[in-house]
């Protein structure tokens, strides 16, 4: 049996919005069409920001401790910490002091009254909090802040965080996806510019979105080793 040996399949943003125009009953549009339905696809990926991880999308950043510093973005750090970020995960600090046995330290993450609430804010110790304030251009504050001790550039804020997905840009780029969310991507566009050109078709490419969009969801979780246990009975004499 012949096949094609390759695994390569993508599409271009032109592409994508044809075959959503197609799904609409329409021939694809020129000039404002185009338009019209690159937006609307930009609009899809923020809406995306508000389902759930994408695991295509995370990423590790480093950021060095600075003694006494509580707050952490990029204006204060442009090198190091990122300006796409939608969510940070999770946080630990690493102490490097030791090149060969780097030793990483969880720091829990808490909310916004529970850092409210912190009396003495600028403490320097040992960081074990985090909080992420999520502005338009998201910062970090750590409590207790950096010591002497703990802070320099063998001694790192490392995070994972959830970037953002990039705009569509020019119509003959890819979209910032990976090949299992290409169905749900086009059943998106597709139901967004039913809302606007074809709205009798609005239901059932709304359904056949939500359907596409919760198989990408699922295979994009986090699989672990599952262990069996069996339960042992005692009978009572």
């Amino acid at each position: 049996m012949a096949t094609s040996g390759t695994t390569s399949f993508d599409l271009d943003i032109d592409e994508i919005i044809q075959e959503a125009y197609e799904r609409c009953g329409v021939t694809a549009r020129t000039g404002y069409g185009l338009k019209s339905a690159r937006r609307s696809l930009n609009i899809l990926f923020s809406e995306w920001g508000n389902r759930g991880l994408h695991l295509w999308k995370v990423a590790l950043a480093s950021v060095p401790l600075v003694e006494g510093q509580a707050e952490y973005n990029n204006a204060s750090d442009s090198t190091n910490f990122p300006n796409d970020i939608n969510e940070v995960l999770e946080a630990y600090v690493r102490n490097n002091s030791t090149a060969t046995a780097p030793v990483d330290t969880p720091i829990s993450k808490i909310d916004r009254s529970a850092y409210s609430a912190i009396a003495n804010k600028l403490s320097k110790g040992t960081p074990s909090q985090y909080y992420v304030d999520r502005t338009t251009t998201p910062s970090i504050f750590l409590y207790q802040t950096p010591s002497s001790s703990f802070s320099g550039s063998s001694y790192l804020l490392k995070f994972y965080y959830l970037k953002r997905i990039e705009d569509v840009g020019a119509y003959t780029n890819q979209g910032d996806v990976v090949y299992r969310f290409i169905p749900c991507m086009c059943a998106g566009l597709a139901y967004y510019l039913s809302l606007k050109i074809a709205p009798e078709r609005t239901q059932n490419l709304k359904l056949l979105y939500e359907d596409e969009l919760a198989r990408a969801l699922t295979e994009d979780s986090s699989s672990t080793s599952t262990y069996l246990t069996p339960k042992v009975y005692f009978p009572t004499l």
